[in-house]
């Protein structure tokens, strides 16, 4: 992981500005004074430059933070300090190992925030001191204005029930009131380190940002002061950067305005084209309409047509029934017909037969007879011709012989 976003509640450094920077990095500066050659441990320790800064000065140092990409952009960026992935309320940490703890802005995003001061007394050895801190909740809503609750926090404590809830598990606590004061200091060029300090009118708790709770020892006042401490030399510096930034924004704005200008025309071009898909979309509507009517209608069409043919397939089949039993009761009369007629034929044949065989016969015996009769005629012939049949007829005598 080589860079982390910051989110408003996450210190990522070089991605907040100064005055952020300032307030979160000064807690640090106030713990190192009592890191010297000491186990450290910092709760909630975020992207771990806190705990690197404590490193510098104590035997040891370890951060803890419940976020995985928050300790993995730590281990990459601040080496021999170790860092823990771990819930700040069960750290799985040794009993009583270490001699200073801090947890700084951690205790508001808990919704077991005593569980994050009962771990740390467990941690704390005997004669260490423990350093708690936490946004002042009547400063806090108030400057949060119409913006509302912080969405981050679970818990914003007032000054009285912060005292109260770290004095349930410490003793002795003393409540420090975090402020951003203006100052003016003397000092040499270059110099950096402890000097006297004259505070005046910085301890109201209504209008303190934040409390820092000291327990485990008795705290003197501590006044930090960055290395930009120039207020006069910031401010204008602030002033020209806000400035650029104006100028940025201005022509950004008349940009946005441009694009502005050109999405409102695109925005009349696609008003007059919506309309003119309207009024075709208005026709398709008309004769989708007119197209339902008639396909309407030639469903009743089609379902009037459909009744008839099944009613006309009823009587269809209803009548092929009746030509079926027709037609059998036909078959069954010409098969009896035909049987009949066979029978009578065969006695019709048998009767002609006979007939033949008569008619042979009958011819058989016209033929004798004929053949008799020519047999007879001729004898008759002869007898006709006969001179005593010729002279009886001459007298009148004999048989009458027809001829």
């Amino acid at each position: 992981m080589s860079g982390a976003e910051f989110t408003g509640e996450r210190v990522v450094p070089g991605q907040v500005d100064v005055d952020l920077w300032n307030e979160h990095f000064s807690r640090y500066a106030y713990a190192s004074r009592f890191a010297p050659g000491k186990r450290v441990l910092d709760l909630g320790c975020g992207t771990g430059y806190g705990t690197a800064e404590l490193a510098k000065v104590a035997a040891a140092a370890t951060g803890v933070d419940v976020a995985e990409d928050a300790v993995a952009y730590a281990s990459e960026h601040y080496a021999g300090v170790r860092y823990v992935c771990a819930s700040a309320t069960a750290t799985g940490l040794n009993d009583a190992s270490y001699d200073l703890i801090t947890a700084f802005e951690v205790i508001e995003h808990l919704k077991d925030w005593k569980g994050l001061l009962a771990e740390a007394k467990r941690l704390l050895a005997p004669g260490g001191v423990f350093l708690v801190s936490t946004p002042n909740r009547e400063y806090y809503a108030e400057s949060r204005g119409t913006s509302g609750p912080n969405p981050f926090h679970e818990h914003e404590f007032e000054f009285a029930e912060f005292r109260d809830a770290v004095s349930e598990f410490f003793s002795p606590v003393e409540i420090l009131l975090q402020n951003r004061t203006e100052a003016f200091a003397f000092a040499p060029a270059g110099f950096a380190g402890d000097a006297s300090a004259s505070v005046l009118g910085s301890g109201e708790v209504s209008g303190t940002a934040f409390f820092l709770a000291v327990c485990g020892v008795a705290p003197a006042a501590f006044v930090h002061v960055p290395a930009a401490a120039n207020l006069v030399r910031e401010r204008e510096r602030h002033i020209a950067k806000l400035s650029d930034e104006v100028r940025t924004k201005d022509q950004w704005l008349a940009d946005t305005r441009a694009e502005r200008d050109q999405a409102l025309r695109l925005h009349q071009a696609l008003e007059l084209e919506i309309e003119e898909r309207n009024a075709w979309a208005k026709q398709l509507e008309a004769e989708l309409e007119e197209a339902r009517g008639h396909l309407s209608r030639t469903q009743g069409e089609f379902e009037t047509a459909r009744t008839e043919a099944a009613e006309m397939a009823v009587a269809y089949e209803a009548k092929v029934r009746e030509l079926e039993a027709d037609v059998a009761e036909r078959s069954a009369w010409a098969q009896d017909t035909e049987a009949r007629l066979t029978g009578e034929l065969q006695e019709k044949s048998r009767e002609l037969a006979e007939a033949v065989r008569l008619l042979d016969q009958a011819e058989n015996t016209v033929v004798e007879r004929t053949e008799w009769a020519q047999s007879l005629r001729r004898e008759l012939d002869l007898i006709r011709e006969s001179r005593w049949i010729k002279l009886g007829r001459t007298f009148g005598l004999g048989p009458r012989i027809g001829g």
